[in-house]
């Protein structure tokens, strides 16, 4: 993938804020005083569809749609934010969108991918083979294919990036999750763009550890499973284009553990009151672990969704106790 300029950038935030605004970003007292550092939270959990990735969609599903004369409708594969990134947009444009989701994906986000309009497709045990049955349904000219991983992908997403870096030019070091890779691609293209030095650090499920054991390789590294709560970081084959921009420029990827997931989600309501999803929390998982290196810096992390299911947000409010 080609580096993206911050012409590109600025193209691609424009098509966003034309039908969102830019979401908060905050510094939180009691999150600084529990890590020893400055803290600010980007909140893309006040995104429209709840979730960071419909920045993505509404650039890529724009470009599609002008690009492709005859373009009917999208197919996509997801565990939910995604899927409803797609959704969302393709409402928007007057396309159909089929989503494929593997069985037993969270009830809550089914339910919103179908009131956003999208046709939902259950197929597989987990999120790969949803992918490929996505691949193979999306077999008509008139049909395409919306990958998770796309360079418009990344310029749309990247414009939270471009927010959070101007309301806080001072970032020492952010925090980003990974699923497939768009967020945290996104926010290395806006930090380079920008010619700022902040501190890139990527964050993964020990259940999911794909992309850490990449980063470590040097080279993708598949696993046969992705055990995580967190679905936004259920990830088992990494995307080679997004492993090469993350190897280049990220200082180094961490694991947590799903107990710290769920605890950092209710530390997130404790001291702020805000609803993150697992791979939400999983960024303020990983400062606590590193706090040490982190102390006294000025710190962001990314809360990149709020689409947590009831029962496991009462298990992480349980955590409190």
């Amino acid at each position: 993938m080609e580096p993206l300029n911050l012409e590109a950038l600025e193209a691609a935030a424009a098509i966003v804020h034309r039908v969102m605004a830019p979401t908060p970003h905050y510094p939180w007292p009691l999150l600084s005083q529990r890590t020893g550092c400055t803290v600010w939270l980007k909140h893309e959990n006040a995104a429209p569809t709840g979730a960071f990735k419909v920045r993505g969609g509404l650039v890529h599903l724009e470009r599609l749609k002008r690009d492709r004369a005859g373009l009917k409708g999208v197919v996509a594969a997801t565990r939910g934010n995604h899927g409803q990134s797609v959704a969302f947009a393709a409402a928007r444009l007057g396309l159909e969108a089929r989503i494929v989701v593997p069985h037993g994906n969270s009830p809550d986000k089914n339910r919103a991918m179908r009131a956003l309009g999208a046709t939902l497709v259950e197929h597989g045990h987990d999120f790969q083979a949803a992918l490929e049955e996505a691949e193979r349904l999306a077999g008509d000219d008139n049909i395409a294919f919306v990958r998770s991983f796309h360079p418009d992908l990344v310029a749309g997403v990247a414009s939270y990036a471009l927010e959070l870096f101007r309301a806080a030019p001072g970032l020492d070091a952010v925090y980003v999750p990974i699923g497939l890779g768009s967020g945290i691609c996104g926010v290395i293209a806006a930090r380079d763009a920008l010619g700022l030095k902040t501190e890139v650090i990527g964050v993964v499920s020990e259940g999911a550890p794909a992309y850490a054991l990449s980063f470590a390789a040097g080279k993708a590294v598949s696993t046969n499973r992705a055990d995580t709560m967190a679905d936004g970081l259920a990830c088992r084959v990494p995307v080679p284009e997004a492993l090469a921009l993350i190897k280049r420029g990220t200082s180094d990827v961490v694991t947590v553990s799903d107990a710290a997931i769920l605890e950092a989600i209710g530390l997130l309501f404790s001291d702020t009151h805000q609803i993150a999803e697992g791979a939400a929390a999983a960024p303020l998982a990983a400062l606590l672990q590193e706090r040490g290196r982190m102390a006294g810096k000025t710190v962001g992390l990314i809360i990149s969704g709020g689409n947590i299911d009831a029962d496991l947000y009462r298990q992480a409010l349980a955590t409190l106790d």
